[in-house]
């Protein structure tokens, strides 16, 4: 996944509801309790862990019980360590005593809430990459120390192939045309890591390393779902004495749960959000130019996929009166640049979310080159008296902006070449007048609509027409 590019913008829970998410997953609630339970007798070995004699007080404290319940316990503890909820204050006596960030769970905020559990996340994301632990005790040598190589195990390389899983779960989660909230196979996840995406094919070497990664997510999967990360359908224990057997893809529908199944939590979104932003990705997030400028708005939604373009400026629009929004938006959509086309666009599509007292602000601007077409359109809409009719020259110039804006947005798309055809069939004479438009755009629209029109005889015309632009704008 490269950071060269924003991701599409995801659709955060408010975050008190979060912080109440946050404070009921199992591992962190487990961890509190354990902060609030530790005193003056509580004692840890030299890693800051519970001492063996005192996890089975831990589990009873938790309410646990079984052959899990001390791992269960020491878990928690691990966690209320790593989160900051106890610390250790005296290493060779190994005594604790509450955390400073303790009291924030029941008297912070919000967001110092969620700053907690993104340290707890951290903690269990770094456990979640360590190999079994009867593997690292197998790979201990004879002077104590883990020989990585017996392992097999790159410790860099586990973590960043985890990232990868979980950006990629985070992709499909928030992508327009992604599962959303409906759990993601996990062969498909874990396909997502291994098979390149113009396979056709798989081989049963993907195959095989599919099943391999399955299993490792399978383990990863487990441990990260107490801390309310992703909700987790393990594998079918039933599948795994066929494990060594030949790897083959799950195609019945009815069986695919079986190879389990994972969706992000809201808590999750969030999670993944926060630590995509600390690592340089740009991450957008529905809001977030609420309270910015309308400039800000035109340019930070003209990539966002329809629905989220539509949300966003939906919020913005809620905080500002609606005639004083209409002027601001009509003055940010102003432009002769590259993205001024694209800025209008979305313009366009801002100012069909407001009702009839914005009409004085699109009356303003009949007149103007730039903008008084897409007035026209909206009063017209509208059903408002006393619209002029364009002249053709404007309405030229609008169809030039509209396509350039589409090409901006869409690129080569099925509806754009649909829309190509559709005015070459409409206006006959179409390319003898649109090369004269004087708009910074029109020999690169032109240009594609040589691209994309089937008919090899309009295509040439429209090619013909540029150049005529081109030479015309002194390019």
């Amino acid at each position: 996944m490269s950071d060269s590019s924003p991701l599409p913008p995801v659709r955060l829970h408010p975050d008190a509801e979060l912080a109440r998410d946050a404070l009921s997953t199992p591992l962190l609630s487990r961890a509190v309790r354990l902060a609030r339970w530790a005193g003056p007798d509580t004692r840890v070995d030299a890693g800051g862990g519970l001492v063996d004699e005192q996890l089975p007080a831990a589990a009873d404290t938790l309410g646990l019980s079984g052959d899990d319940a001390a791992a269960l316990a020491s878990e928690a503890w691990r966690v209320a360590l790593d989160a900051g909820l106890v610390e250790v204050v005296d290493e060779e006596a190994g005594t604790v005593v509450a955390g400073e960030d303790l009291a924030l769970l029941s008297g912070g905020s919000p967001q110092d809430v969620l700053g907690v559990w993104q340290a707890a996340l951290e903690a269990v994301l770094a456990d979640a990459s360590v190999p079994d632990l009867d593997d690292l005790v197998d790979a201990v040598d004879a002077g104590g120390e883990v020989d990585f190589s017996a392992l097999d195990w790159n410790p860099e390389a586990e973590a960043e192939f985890l990232d990868g899983v979980l950006g990629n779960l985070y992709l499909l989660t928030v992508g327009e045309d992604g599962p959303g909230e409906v759990p993601v196979p996990l062969p498909a996840l874990a396909a997502s890591m291994i098979v390149p995406g113009d396979t056709g094919e798989p081989t049963n070497d993907m195959l095989e390393q599919v099943s391999d990664a399955m299993m490792r997510l399978d383990d990863q999967f487990r441990l990260l779902a107490p801390v309310g990360l992703v909700e987790y359908q393990p594998v079918d224990e039933a599948l795994m004495a066929e494990a060594e057997e030949e790897p083959a893809a799950p195609v019945d529908e009815t069986d695919v749960a079986r190879y389990g199944m994972v969706r992000l939590t809201p808590l999750g979104l969030y999670g993944l959000r926060a630590r995509l932003l600390e690592a340089g990705f740009g991450a957008p997030a529905v809001g977030d130019l609420a309270d910015k400028g309308a400039d800000a708005l035109l340019d930070g939604t003209s990539l966002f996929p329809p629905a989220a373009a539509q949300a966003e400026t939906e919020q913005w629009l809620a905080r500002r009166e609606q005639l004083a929004a209409a002027r601001e938006l009509l003055s940010a959509a102003r432009g002769a640049d590259a993205g001024a086309p694209l800025r209008r666009l979305r313009c366009q599509q801002a100012l069909s979310l407001v009702g009839a007292e914005a009409e004085p602000a699109l009356r303003e601007v009949l007149d103007d080159a730039e903008l008084g077409g897409l007035a026209r359109v909206w009063l017209s809409e509208r059903g408002a008296s006393d619209v002029p009719a364009p002249s053709q020259e404007m309405v030229f110039w609008l169809t030039v902006d509209t396509l350039a804006a589409q090409l901006a947005a869409e690129g080569n798309s099925d509806e754009l070449r649909a829309l190509v055809e559709g005015l070459a069939m409409q206006h006959s004479g179409f390319f003898a007048a649109a090369w004269r438009v004087e708009h910074p755009a029109t020999a690169d629209v032109l240009e594609a609509m040589g691209r994309l029109h089937p008919d090899k005889r309009i295509a040439k015309e429209a090619r013909k027409a540029a150049f005529k632009a081109r030479s015309q704008q002194g390019g």
